[in-house]
């Protein structure tokens, strides 16, 4: 069986995006910013981020966490894994917690909480896609990319089995005999 991805967002949107992202970011006048990436998914839009971060001049340092709500089926569990944590001194910096996409929000409502208990002086949210409709958790982004249709969507750094992270664009999914008619989701 063959999929067919339809585009959501193009690469220029994005770009264009990221870009705006940065500047509210800036706007804000972070101190000792940390930049967190929740990975997998959103080691694309992090990384094009933080460069766009660098063009309006500020000078973020960079971070990972790698958190796990997933069993081994589609739909996140209350209980959240740490993977990989952040190793950076935390306390009293500000920081920008980055995933690719905010559903139902218990992974970056977890992560949040983490972070300001370890003495992060804030913690705000940059998420590439929102999907408010699927939230879970009381929480919600700072900076938001753009709200995202309830789709199942691959592309620019977020995957289906592992297919599809290195897409330059944000698509949905959709089989051949399904054309019209997809719905689903991605992320935490």
């Amino acid at each position: 069986m063959t999929t067919n991805i339809h585009t959501l967002f193009d690469e220029d949107a994005i770009a264009l995006r990221v870009g705006a992202l940065a500047e509210e970011i800036a706007e804000g006048r972070p101190q000792k910013l940390l930049v967190v990436a929740v990975l997998k998914g959103s080691f694309i839009f992090s990384a094009d981020l933080v460069r766009a971060m660098h063009r309006v001049g500020l000078q973020p340092e960079m971070e990972f966490m790698h958190l796990s709500s997933y069993g081994a089926g589609t739909e996140g569990s209350d209980t959240i894994r740490i993977l990989r944590d952040v190793e950076s001194d935390v306390n009293d910096r500000d920081i920008i917690l980055v995933d690719d996409i905010l559903e139902s929000g218990r992974t970056l409502a977890f992560a949040k909480e983490r972070l300001l208990n370890r003495g992060a002086r804030s913690v705000k949210i940059a998420a590439l896609l929102d999907k408010p409709e699927r939230r879970k958790a009381a929480i919600s982004a700072d900076y938001v990319g753009f709200a995202c249709p309830d789709k199942f969507v691959v592309g620019y750094g977020m995957d289906m089995g592992h297919a599809w992270r290195q897409l330059p664009y944000i698509g949905y999914v959709v089989a051949p005999e399904d054309e019209g008619a997809a719905d689903g989701n991605t992320g935490e």
